[in-house]
């Protein structure tokens, strides 16, 4: 069993959503000076790798804690995307294997691979690729719940109407951003093995989202009968 941190480390300056609060952390209190250490954290909800509720687009829809444990832990299935053009779309055909055209895919967690976690910290991680609305629709269909891409966010940034955020949140799904390491769960995939990610977030009431540590349980290889 082998366990991938999927998670960007959360520091002061760290490249954020346009608009989005700036992070900020630093001692609050130190052994010298108070005897113990502690930081004071500044940061939004959607700082980091971290998860979308889907309050996060629509005040009528449901908020981080009214969403069940199951959404942010399960198997995974990750769609190789990468080698895409800078701010290119990824259409439904690329989740065509998802499911095969059946439902019941609730408890499944699908990410998608770009690649731009490479880009991380630069100014060519706002050009990333992004989810049609028919690929966020067909993953509806299929059952999925649960959808994480290695990009600033699912939809194009800027975005004029966050379309794919508005069909997955609309079928009340969980959103993860900024996850990093999925190259390496490529990979994994490709051997056979088996993968779990769990991207469990703060216990935030009433909120739009939160920040996670993303982490996937890679198993052994399953041997062909």
């Amino acid at each position: 069993m082998e366990l991938v941190d999927l998670s960007v480390p959360i520091e002061t300056g760290m490249p954020v959503y346009p608009g989005d609060p700036e992070v900020s952390i630093g001692p609050a209190l130190t052994v010298a000076r108070d005897g113990v250490n502690v930081l004071g954290l500044h940061l939004g909800s959607q700082s980091g790798t971290h998860v979308d509720a889907p309050f996060h687009i629509d005040d009528s829809l449901p908020t981080l804690d009214a969403l069940p444990l199951d959404r942010f832990c399960g198997p995974a299935i990750v769609v190789d995307a990468r080698g895409l053009a800078p701010r290119a779309p990824i259409g439904a055909a690329a989740f065509e294997q998802i499911g095969s055209g059946r439902p019941g895919f609730e408890s499944v967690i699908v990410l998608v691979a770009t690649g731009w976690s490479a880009h991380w910290g630069t100014a060519a991680y706002e050009e990333h690729p992004y989810l049609t609305e028919e690929a966020a629709a067909l993953l509806v269909a299929r059952g999925v719940r649960t959808v994480g891409i290695d990009a600033l966010s699912v939809d194009p940034t800027p975005a004029a109407d966050f379309p794919a955020h508005r069909v997955l949140c609309g079928a009340h799904a969980v959103i993860a951003e900024n996850l990093t390491g999925l190259d390496r769960l490529l990979r994994a995939q490709a051997d056979g093995r088996p993968i779990e990610v769990s991207m469990l977030p703060l216990r935030l009431p009433g909120a739009d989202g939160a920040p996670v540590r993303a982490v996937a349980r890679v198993g052994q290889r399953v041997p062909h009968e």
